[in-house]
């Protein structure tokens, strides 16, 4: 400790006294001493002050030079790896933005926040990179930015993050994919992605995630006879059930409180037929979504047609082994519902809408509804 104090000590008197020459010489004498050497945090900060007043006087091409030796040390002085990483010339910034693992998620957030593109690219490029400076990478940055931070495993992203990138991905089938491939993208978060992706990106999709495409399409695909009504699509009480529905939806009187009231009343039929015609999905898809022990589908429907938490609730008990669900279940379920948003949701709804009205009428009315919210 001592010796470090007094060598120290010497180069701060031969900066205060030595010419440009000398300056230079002491610069790269004390940064060799630090990368070779094992010091102590008292000794590493003594380093930092007199390594620091040096980089205040040297050119960008000397800076850039210290900049790749400290971003590979692994006990660089902070205050030098900050000034480094705040540089308004990124030859000088970059190698400690993209390598150093001193440097702190608030100084990288300040220089997502204040540099330009160049920076930000050098960010993305980082080994991990935490939600707080995803999220302003993906504000912030062009197209070569977020699509390499899509492309960084390491890069982990807030909820609101991954929504704001998949606006992004709208038209852009290099984001998409890349975003499509992440294996941290949350079911409901890909359904959306690829509700909107072109069809090359869902089919290089659903070659390279093909457990999550086949996730994602046994919520639309026909019913094979496993997941048949309660009461038979071909029984007397489902016609009359679909009678009654469809005459109160062509008057205008079907909505959420008719919804909830079947619901409570456990008529299961005027309930699938009724959310149908609503929702201008096919009967089957509903009776998947109601019986489904993975809640998200129906979750995702009542947020769309904006359903209040109540009514949601009785359509979660309707579809429910006996009607039972835990006090835990319930308390999850609410808690996702809450964050769904409404348009994420309708953005879901209209992919089912595509993918499985296409190819002709709805089976409820042999019509094609719109999606009515009431």
């Amino acid at each position: 400790m001592d010796g470090a104090k007094t060598l120290l000590q010497d180069l701060d008197d031969a900066i205060a006294r030595g010419t440009d020459e000398s300056r230079a010489k002491a610069l790269w004498h004390a940064t060799d001493l630090l990368i070779t050497g094992r010091y102590v945090d008292d000794e590493i900060s003594m380093f930092g002050e007199v390594i620091g007043r040096l980089a205040d006087e040297i050119e960008v091409a000397a800076r850039t030079q210290l900049s790749e030796l400290m971003a590979g040390c692994d006990h660089a002085p902070l205050n030098v790896i900050e000034k480094l990483a705040l540089d308004d010339e990124i030859a000088v910034a970059g190698p400690v933005l993209r390598d150093s693992n001193r440097i702190g998620e608030k100084v990288l957030v300040e220089s997502a926040m204040t540099k330009g593109q160049a920076h930000l690219l050098a960010i993305s490029q980082r080994e991990a990179i935490g939600e707080a400076v995803t999220d302003v990478l993906v504000k912030r940055g062009n197209q070569e930015v977020v699509t390499s931070v899509a492309r960084n495993e390491g890069a982990r992203f807030s909820g609101s993050g991954l929504l704001h990138m998949v606006r992004r991905a709208e038209g852009d089938s290099i984001l998409a994919e890349q975003l499509g491939l992440r294996k941290d993208v949350p079911r409901h978060i890909f359904q959306q992605l690829i509700s909107k992706a072109s069809e090359d990106v869902r089919r290089r999709l659903g070659t390279e995630r093909p457990e999550m495409m086949s996730q994602i399409q046994s919520s639309v695909t026909e019913v094979t006879g496993d997941l048949q009504s309660k009461f038979g699509p071909s029984s007397r009480s489902y016609f009359v059930a679909k009678r009654v529905v469809t005459t109160q939806y062509r008057q205008g009187n079907l909505n959420q409180v008719s919804i909830s009231n079947y619901a409570r009343q456990h008529r299961f039929d005027e309930v699938q037929i009724g959310l149908s015609l609503l929702s201008s999905l096919p009967v089957d898809v509903i009776e998947r979504a109601l019986m489904d022990r993975n809640r998200e589908m129906i979750l995702v429907l009542c947020k769309a047609l904006d359903f209040s938490w109540d009514t949601t609730m009785s359509l979660l008990f309707l579809g429910a082994k006996d009607h039972l669900i835990t006090a835990r279940e319930l308390h999850d379920n609410e808690r996702d519902f809450s964050r769904l948003k409404i348009e994420t949701s309708r953005s879901i709804l209209k992919f089912y809408q595509s993918r499985k009205n296409s190819a002709g009428a709805d089976p409820a009315t042999g019509r094609q509804p719109e999606l009515q919210v009431h």
